[in-house]
């Protein structure tokens, strides 16, 4: 069946050297990009890690060291893995919780852009969680009837979980599905915006699910010791918890994210009201009573010098004499004068 599309869609899948989003590398990433008109675009790299990959990794992808020594890094790959993807929206096998921040994280790591926040986002196996609750393997034995040829490859993992997707739509077309909530719908639908939706149940903010957005929109930690608790209402009460979060070991995305609500949060709290301005009272003269008299004897004059007064001399007249040098006569009149007794 062919899906119904506004734009690329662009299913991909990463093999890493581990499971650590915020250590660990792309060592392989396959897309395969569906266009509207039904076409689709297939490109693989293999990637140079530029860290050890650990043997429990190469054993499930069957890449080793040897076998990415000659390819690029990341950062020289970033710009052509950008630009085959485009615009196109994002799907894949656990991408929400792992290859979409996985790949967010590499290209921050490099620093090279790449928009995510006007993407729709479709995790395969949140529709067979839901569904079904399998495996990718059992995935594409029950909705393809078939075992997926070359397993752990980026490709041939990337082609089942496109074919699985296509045949969960056809599948579930009118099946009806009751949430947590006791509200019913036919939620798998051949609609990627309406399929977002679905694959998107715990409404992360961040992808790796540190912190989710309640009911009423409002952010909340999803781990540790502030689990279910507002994200600003813990700036509030243990202000550290950011910078802890922010020199710690988590996901760029989830720091980028975190910061993002940390401004808003300050700008809010910063935000000075309108000042209200009110008129100066006018400083009102003391009038002296009519009746009070004024004892002139008592009031002071200022003080006019007397013209025919021997000791004065207007200061025009003066003339200033210049200091004296300091001799040894007026140093020993001034140590005589300080000398301790």
């Amino acid at each position: 069946m062919k899906l119904n599309l506004k734009r690329p869609l662009a299913f991909f899948d990463l093999e890493t050297t581990g499971t650590n989003i915020g250590v660990d590398r792309i060592v392989e990433i396959s897309v395969i990009k569906m266009n509207p008109d039904g076409g689709e675009e297939v490109k693989t790299w293999k990637i140079n890690p530029e860290i050890p990959i650990a043997l429990e990794s190469s054993l499930i992808h069957g890449i080793y060291e040897e076998h990415i020594v000659n390819a690029p890094t990341f950062k020289n790959a970033a710009k052509e893995i950008a630009d085959f993807i485009g615009d196109s929206d994002l799907a894949g096998y656990n991408s929400n919780r792992f290859d979409i921040p996985m790949l967010m994280e590499e290209f921050l790591r490099v620093e090279h852009p790449f928009d995510i926040e006007s993407r729709h986002f479709i995790d395969v196996q949140n529709i067979f969680h839901q569904m079904e609750q399998r495996t990718l393997r059992a995935a594409y034995q029950f909705y393809c009837g078939k075992d997926i040829v070359n397993a752990h490859s980026a490709e041939a993992d990337t082609r089942a979980t496109m074919e699985v997707l296509l045949a969960q739509i056809e599948r579930y077309a009118d099946t009806e599905f009751e949430d947590k909530k006791g509200v019913k719908t036919k939620p798998v639908v051949n609609d990627v915006e309406g399929l977002h939706k679905f694959t998107n149940m715990s409404n992360p903010v961040d992808f790796a699910g540190r912190m989710v957005y309640d009911e009423t929109g409002a952010e909340v930690f999803n781990f540790g010791k502030h689990k279910g608790k507002k994200v600003e209402d813990v700036f509030k009460i243990e202000p550290s918890y950011y910078a802890w979060m922010m020199q710690g070991d988590f996901p760029l995305y989830t720091k980028r994210k975190l910061e993002q609500i940390y401004k808003r949060y300050n700008a809010k709290k910063d935000q000075v009201k309108p000042e209200q301005k009110t008129a100066e009272p006018k400083q009102q003269p003391n009038p002296q009573p009519e009746n009070k008299k004024i004892d002139t004897q008592v009031a002071k004059k200022p003080f006019t010098p007397r013209p025919n007064n021997p000791a004065f001399v207007p200061r025009k007249e003066r003339k200033e004499e210049p200091a004296k040098p300091i001799d040894n006569d007026m140093l020993k009149q001034l140590a005589d004068k300080f000398k301790k007794g």
